[in-house]
């Protein structure tokens, strides 16, 4: 399909389309890399028995907890950095990324410190197996031990989807993936007559890989682009304080939505073994469904910020829009499969006939409902763009922890509608919040906000 035709079927100018593409792409191949390398990790782990792969599972799910708390970062910088590149303060663009990287330092040493020395502690409760513990607990301390190296990360990828250029983030995630495939492996298999050190060997893979990951970041940002930062100075505190304002809500609601999915998890725990174990697979599918939505969202990002840098809002209106009219076109091809043939798909992943019977009904569901969930993932980032954040997080968090998780625990375990109705009651929810961003939307109060 060309871009002219999509272009003409989606209403949207073709040179548009290519923009939206050109940021939206690049980050959607970024994240399905890292889902590629997860699985890569979970491939060779689980060569070393299920011991091994539970404990990588377990200290892998509380590093993106972790993770979570700085992810806000990069959100920040990239609204301040699109909206003065849209502006044509090109000079001042190294503001926010030298704010971004200051506060990425500050937060993440004594955050790496904290879970570093509470992991035994940690690892007592989310597991009563003395043999995962002992894997689990170093692996999440290397993990954690390179959190600045993450924080850091996340301000570069700010910056380089501000000014539009998200090539440069493909590029440094696929070299951070070789580096993690070629050293994990060696760490965890050993080479010639070392044995290596087993699953730990992971981590420590891992947190090496987002070290150089960093490096290249700085390479391509202080030395090879030097000439698009201007005079770089040290960030003043008015642009410190304004970073902060706009990354708090996003870290708070990152943290707050991850710690949300396992408290689902443990609500359908309580209806049975069989139900936890096929959501777990559902879960999986439907994150990489969205990543579609979340990298075009990253490009509404940008682009809105971009328009209302040089003063256009109803340019900015319409990026929201057409960005949203992408996104509902690839999750629907890429829906398709879901709802036309879920039994197929749930086959790839367990041959237990009762997960598969448990799984259908819920999988066909999603694949139905996420081309109307989408438009929430695309403005949630629109919003982001336009300095939103707070408002973000309350309706977010609000339809999550005050709404999805109460629900959810009264339909499930207490009134007895299982892994079905939890489903439905999620898709419901998720379609709700689509209406709601879409009023928010319509109604422009985002375009007379000052960053």
């Amino acid at each position: 399909m060309t871009t002219t035709f999509l272009a003409a079927l989606l209403r949207i100018e073709p040179q548009r389309l290519q923009r939206i593409l050109g940021i939206g792409i690049p980050i959607i191949g970024g994240m399905l890399s890292q889902s590629l390398i997860n699985l890569v990790d979970a491939a060779m782990v689980g060569r070393l028995g299920d011991t091994a792969l539970a404990a990588v599972g377990i200290g892998g799910y509380a590093s993106f907890v972790m993770v979570s708390m700085i992810m806000g970062l990069s959100a920040g910088v990239q609204a301040l950095v699109a909206r003065r590149h849209g502006a044509g303060d090109h000079q001042r663009v190294h503001e926010p990324l030298m704010a971004g990287l200051l506060l990425a330092v500050l937060l993440s040493i004594p955050l790496s410190a904290l879970f570093i020395w509470l992991a035994p502690w940690m690892f007592g409760y989310l597991t009563s197996n003395p043999e995962v513990a002992a894997i689990a607990v170093p692996y999440f301390q290397w993990r954690a031990a390179a959190t600045i190296a993450v924080a850091m990360n996340f301000v570069f990828r700010g910056f380089w989807s501000g000014i539009g250029e998200t090539r440069r983030y493909l590029h440094t995630l696929l070299f951070m993936h070789s580096i993690n495939i070629i050293v994990s492996y060696v760490l965890v298999f050993g080479v010639g007559d070392w044995e290596g050190i087993g699953a730990v060997g992971s981590g420590i893979g891992t947190a090496l890989a987002l070290v150089f990951g960093t490096a290249l970041y700085s390479w391509l940002t202080f030395t090879w682009q030097r000439q698009r930062l201007g005079l770089i100075r040290m960030p003043t505190r008015a642009t410190l304080l304004q970073l902060g304002r706009l990354a708090w809500p996003n870290c708070a609601q990152q943290t707050l939505f991850a710690l949300g999915i396992s408290v689902m998890f443990w609500i359908i725990g309580q209806i049975g073994t069989a139900e936890q174990a096929i959501a777990h697979i559902l879960i999986s599918l439907q994150l990489m469904l969205i990543l579609p939505a979340v990298g075009m969202g990253i490009a509404a990002t940008s682009l809105v910020s971009h328009a209302l840098g040089a003063g256009n809002c109803e340019d900015a209106y319409r990026w929201g829009w057409e960005v949203v009219r992408v996104a509902m076109f690839s999750l629907a091809i890429l829906g398709l499969p879901l709802w036309l043939a879920p039994d197929l798909i749930l086959n790839l992943f367990t041959h237990e006939q009762q997960l598969i019977q448990l799984g259908t009904a819920p999988l066909r569901l999603t694949g139905l409902v996420i081309v109307l969930e989408v438009t929430a993932m695309v403005l949630t980032q629109a919003l982001l763009g336009a300095g939103a954040s707070r408002k973000v997080m309350r309706i977010n968090l609000a339809m999550q922890w005050g709404m999805l998780l109460p629900l959810a625990y009264l339909t499930g375990p207490v009134l007895g509608f299982g892994l079905f109705g939890i489903w439905l009651l999620q898709g419901m929810q998720r379609i709700s919040l689509s209406i709601i961003y879409s009023v928010i939307w319509r109604q422009r109060h985002w375009s007379q906000l000052v960053l």
